[in-house]
């Protein structure tokens, strides 16, 4: 069993910042890349994504705003929002897509998602 639980999401005013996170938790050997999606009405985009080795990717619309970053030790990852826009709106979700677990497998995990309001 593994368990990703996210956290940090709430209303914010444009220009306010966010740090969300994400833990994984159970019985698996290694986390090689841990994301960040979200989903607004219509819509589902990555928003970053970082290696294991710290190597990250970012969507055009994060670049320069959002920080991924993430602690091997607590197998944990965060995701840094500053300058929101209402635009950043939505539910985020956090994705482990390469776990490898204890029997050697590899599995694909998500969260329960946390929203993210930007609102006046």
């Amino acid at each position: 069993q593994v368990h990703v639980v996210e956290s940090g999401g709430g209303l914010v005013q444009p220009g306010g910042s966010l740090r969300l996170s994400c833990t994984v938790s159970g019985d698996f050997q290694i986390i090689y890349t841990m994301a960040w999606y979200r989903q607004a009405p219509g819509k589902r985009e990555l928003v970053a994504r970082i290696n294991y080795e710290g190597v990250t990717k970012y969507a055009p619309s994060a670049k320069g705003r959002f920080t991924i970053s993430r602690d091997n030790t607590k197998n944990a990852a965060y995701l840094q929002m500053n300058s929101l826009e209402l635009e950043d709106t939505a539910v985020y979700y956090c994705n482990v897509p390469r776990v490898v677990l204890n029997s050697g497998s590899t599995m694909d995990y998500w969260g329960q998602g946390t929203q993210v309001t930007v609102s006046s």
